[in-house]
């Protein structure tokens, strides 16, 4: 192959053969032009020695795994990309991209498309109760967290009178504004 022997070499444009003092390290440039960037050469190689570089990957910003990732839409952060693992209608919470897409308030800010930052969005106040306002903005699904929670009254079952926690589930709206928890609402 002539391109390495270092007497000449095709150009990928012209299909022709260059004749001229090529050596078999550089195949860019003559010799002649070369001496005259030695000293830019040399001071390349000297900072490329003196440079650490750092090979970092990326990581699911929610469980620190690296992998199959993804960033989300609506900030923008690398998640696991594990959608596809849940089992539908299973309410299962071992997916970092659902968990985010739908227990956050920046997932919600985003897909109502709001304006402005999620935290002080008053739409997107006005949208919950104030407990599970604070929970979607607070709770382990979230790459930020609310700065101010929301003061609320925690709800109770208007038959026994046990203290009801939204975000958990196991209770029942009814249709004059009172709530049941399950063991009164089954009964």
């Amino acid at each position: 192959m002539p391109g390495f022997l270092g007497k000449e070499r095709s150009t990928k444009a012209s299909g022709k053969a260059q004749k001229g003092n090529f050596s078999r390290r550089t195949n860019w440039a003559p010799k002649e032009s070369r001496a005259s960037c030695r000293g830019k050469i040399k001071f390349m190689e000297k900072k490329k020695q003196t440079r650490k570089t750092k090979t970092t990957k990326a990581k699911c910003g929610l469980c620190g795994k690296s992998g199959k990732l993804i960033k989300t839409d609506c900030c923008g952060n690398w998640i696991c990309d594990d959608s596809d693992k849940y089992v539908m209608f299973s309410y299962a919470y071992n997916s970092c991209y659902r968990n985010h897409d739908r227990y956050t308030l920046c997932a919600f800010h985003y897909h109502e498309e709001h304006k402005g930052d999620w935290k002080s969005c008053k739409k997107c106040k006005e949208s919950f109760h104030p407990e599970i306002y604070d929970w979607y903005g607070s709770n382990e699904y979230n790459f930020e967290k609310l700065d101010e929670l929301l003061p609320f009254t925690p709800i109770r079952c208007g038959k026994c009178g046990s203290m009801i926690i939204q975000s958990q589930g196991g209770y029942a709206s009814l249709p004059d504004g009172t709530y049941r928890c399950d063991r009164c609402y089954e009964k």
